[in-house]
């Protein structure tokens, strides 16, 4: 796997997933307001689609941090992605 990066740059968070057709969701039923997620391709039964200031609502006040992978070692693109706690 090639090296990957963590960002808290919500510019950066939403160009990445939207290159790689992703778009913002949390999981139905969370209790807490929201598990985040970015959903690829056919929606996912288990998520529902939020609009991109809920999503950033919800990571700031979660105080996550996005963990990415830009490339997979062979050179294609990669979706590898983790939401992790800041520092």
């Amino acid at each position: 796997m090639s090296a990957s990066r963590t960002t808290i740059d919500h510019d950066t968070i939403r160009s990445w997933a939207e290159a790689r057709n992703g778009r913002p969701a949390r999981v139905k039923g969370a209790s807490n307001g929201g598990i985040l997620r970015i959903d690829f391709g056919e929606p996912e039964e288990r998520l529902e689609e939020i609009p991109w200031d809920e999503f950033f609502r919800i990571f700031e006040e979660s105080n996550l941090a996005f963990l990415h992978q830009e490339q997979t070692e062979d050179g294609t693109t990669s979706r590898f992605f983790k939401f992790i706690h800041r520092h």
